[in-house]
């Protein structure tokens, strides 16, 4: 123990002559790089891949017919993908960058509003979740949604503590961008009004946003004080004088209130049209229960005992800051509640939408962490590492849910691959499915059979999916070899089809040869000799 204790301390020694948000940040990218392109792109991202790779005018369509929400982050992606292309790791190193900024301004936050200290152990506890890799591995708005949760918060503290119209700017853009990338992660905008007004009613020492004195640990009995800012954040200025009183008011709350208006300006069009949206893309959503709360910190950490240990610790670190812990416990607690308070009527409770609040439990770990000795704080980041790796391990296999289940679109398009002929079509069953069965085949084949069923594809339609022909028997007439993709493993692929197009294919084709592939089952059907 003693060898342990001693090259920890050494250690600890490194990482305080760093600045505090690199070792965070380095972390975050070695985790979220290892096996990046391991696992398939799963049905979201493929949907990602779709979106992404039309041209900005079929982006327009879609927004307006199914996907408003996730519209912008299908722009950013269009960009990125024609510059660095549309491989799997191409499409996920947006969300690896984003979630190793989310660990280093996780890291200076909690600098700023506890100690070095404190930032640096949330940092390195976030850079080590299972959830920071599931999310940060994935072509999804969610790495990118926390990464400017985070960034609004900082900015929000920076403004509050020190109020010119600069910092509003940079506020009001955070905000605005963290609403286009995810309308529900600006629910967080609840813990940052609950800050404000307590701010301009009793000042920043009341809501726990005061510059703590150099060299002091904040305690669950700080109280108000009048001091200057540390000179590593600013020039100093009183944490608690007033600011612009008109009328004997703080004028800290009306610049707050402006900055929301280009927020508001710029969300508000596309939450009216997400919302017209919403009965079809969360179609599959059910309302939220009471036992969903319980479960959502192993969702959002992607580990049920990592995300109850990260629970438990930061329930310590609440109990430690007092009213330095207003902020990141409101940031935390308030967008639950209240995406569950409207998941009980509205179906909208999906735990992975709550991701961006993860780093704030993060805070309040990393507060209860400083106040240990370094060594023991890094013995339970690397406690929390190890407990993850069976989940990091399997969500690098499959980013599918549940991880038993996994979808091999590449096996089975290689199947294809291998045995495709001039002339050969393409059928899938169900069509219209979130397994987006003709998505994955494509994406993995490049050039697919010919899709002979379909109409007119998703693209045209300004959709996820195409639309098939309201005849099969009539669109198959002249095809003499059909590649069947059905989801599930079936030893009678054909019997799995249903309706008109089931009656098509088992009247004039036979099975000729099947394949299984996880989560799929690939038929060749050969015409009947007597058709």
């Amino acid at each position: 123990m003693g060898g342990l204790s001693e090259s920890t301390g050494a250690a600890w020694e490194h990482l305080r002559r760093l600045p505090v948000w690199l070792a965070p940040a380095l972390l975050t990218l070695a985790v979220t790089v290892t096996g990046l392109g391991s696992a398939q792109l799963w049905r979201d991202e493929l949907a990602t891949w779709s979106a992404a790779t039309r041209s900005p005018r079929d982006l327009a369509r879609l927004a307006g017919t199914i996907d408003a929400a996730t519209g912008p982050y299908y722009l950013l992606m269009h960009g990125w993908t024609r510059v660095f292309g549309d491989s799997t790791i191409a499409l996920r190193v947006p969300a690896v960058l984003a979630m190793t900024a989310a660990a280093g301004l996780l890291a200076v936050l909690g600098a700023r509003l506890v100690d070095r200290r404190a930032g640096l152990f949330a940092g390195l506890l976030f850079a080590v979740l299972p959830g920071t890799s599931r999310y940060g591995q994935e072509a999804r708005p969610y790495a990118l949604a926390t990464m400017l949760a985070v960034l609004a918060t900082l900015l929000l503290v920076t403004a509050l503590r020190r109020p010119s119209w600069a910092r509003w700017a940079g506020y009001a853009v955070a905000v605005a961008a963290l609403g286009l990338i995810h309308l529900i992660a600006l629910t967080l905008l609840a813990a940052h009004a609950l800050v404000v007004v307590i701010t301009w009613w009793r000042g920043p020492a009341a809501a726990g946003i005061a510059s703590p004195v150099a060299g002091t640990t904040p305690t669950h009995h700080t109280a108000p004080v009048h001091h200057t800012t540390p000179t590593h954040d600013s020039a100093p200025v009183h944490d608690n004088a007033p600011v612009g009183r008109p009328g004997g008011r703080d004028g800290r709350i009306w610049r707050w209130v402006i900055a929301l208006v280009p927020a508001a300006l710029v969300v508000t069009p596309l939450l009216l049209r997400a919302r017209a949206q919403r009965s079809q893309q969360l179609s599959w959503v059910d309302p939220a229960r009471l036992d969903d709360l319980s479960a959502l910190p192993g969702g959002v950490a992607q580990s049920s005992v990592v995300g109850g240990l990260l629970v438990g610790v930061a329930a310590l670190g609440a109990a430690r800051l007092g009213r330095r812990a207003l902020l990141p416990v409101s940031a935390m607690l308030l967008p639950v509640l209240l995406l569950f308070a409207v998941g009980t009527v509205v179906p909208l409770w999906v735990p992975r939408y709550l991701v961006f609040v993860v780093p704030f439990a993060c805070l309040l770990a990393g507060a209860a962490l400083a106040a240990v000795a370094p060594p023991a704080a890094l013995v339970v980041v690397v406690l929390a590492a190890l407990l993850g790796l069976p989940d990091q391990a399997a969500l690098r296999r499959t980013h599918e849910w549940p991880r038993s289940a996994p979808v091999d679109y590449a096996g089975a398009a290689q199947v294809i691959a291998d045995g495709q002929r001039p002339g050969d079509a393409v059928v899938y069953s169900p069509r219209h499915s979130w397994l987006f069965l003709d998505l994955g085949i494509e994406y993995h084949l490049g050039d697919p059979p010919r899709n002979v069923l379909v109409t007119e594809d998703e693209v045209r339609r300004g959709d996820l999916w195409a639309a098939e022909c309201p005849q099969p028997a009539q669109c198959l007439a002249g095809t003499t070899r059909v590649w069947l993709v059905v989801s599930g493993r079936h030893a009678e692929p054909l019997a799995a089809v249903p309706g008109a197009k089931g009656d098509a294919l088992r009247t004039d084709f036979t099975v000729t040869q099947v394949w299984q592939r996880a989560g799929l089952t690939v038929a060749l059907l050969t015409s009947r000799p007597d058709r």
